[in-house]
């Protein structure tokens, strides 16, 4: 019912012009980790709604499984978040909406909740276009200084796990993160234009560009290229 339904729900929500709400929705979680497929498949009903982002922590890949999509980088990520918002400490399947919200990333209830929440804010536009090897990054004014993030995600991914906690099982992954870089910062009451050079890593993948307030504060806008 959810798979059938959400879609409806946020697609009020869209923003002009695009087919997804500019909110963006990242999911920590581990291949590893016997609670996350329940979170990866609710980040696959998002996706056709909202900017979501699979992102795979490596502190699971000791017990018995490796993640072949882990990263370290994301671990990181996801303990700066730890600290910001005051939780125990980094753990799976964790949600965490544009910044502002954190949750157990299984509960669908609260993430419509949450994203109904962000969508209703004021949004930075962040328009996107690919030539050739560069991409345009144009945004509207910021009302706060802000770090220009870029990543660039597989648009899916599967596994069939032999073992740890999710043994036998075949897991199917949404916009999963290769890598995410800052490629620049915008001042207050400023925009950003740049043409961004991108890489062979990039071919045939999402492009998600956000505006993030330092230290991993709330995000105030974001765009999706898709392949």
């Amino acid at each position: 019912m959810l798979r059938r339904v959400l879609p409806l729900i946020l697609c009020g929500w869209l923003w002009a012009g695009s087919d997804r709400a500019p909110v963006l929705v990242e999911l920590f979680t581990s291949e590893g980790c016997s609670s996350c497929p329940p979170a990866d498949r609710l980040l696959e009903t998002l996706d056709s709604s909202v900017i979501v982002l699979s992102e795979h922590v490596d502190y699971w890949d000791q017990l018995g499984w490796r993640d072949p999509f882990s990263s370290h980088a994301n671990t990181l990520r996801q303990e700066t978040y730890a600290r910001r918002f005051a939780t125990q400490g980094p753990y799976t399947p964790q949600m965490v909406i544009n910044g502002a919200a954190e949750f157990v990333g299984s509960d669908a209830r609260r993430a419509m909740q949450e994203i109904a929440v962000s969508a209703k804010r004021e949004r930075v536009p962040v328009r996107l276009a690919r030539s050739g090897t560069n991409l345009q990054i144009e945004t509207g004014v910021v009302a706060h200084g802000s770090d220009v993030m870029l990543g660039i995600a597989e648009d899916s991914g599967t596994s069939q796990v032999t073992a740890g906690e999710n043994r036998g099982r075949n897991l199917r992954h949404v916009a999963v993160l290769r890598s995410l870089r800052k490629v620049g910062t915008v001042r207050r009451g400023g925009v950003f234009t740049r043409s961004i050079p991108l890489g062979s890593e990039a071919d045939g993948k999402r492009l998600i560009v956000f505006l993030q307030n330092s230290d991993l504060g709330k995000v105030s806008g974001a765009g999706l290229l898709v392949p």
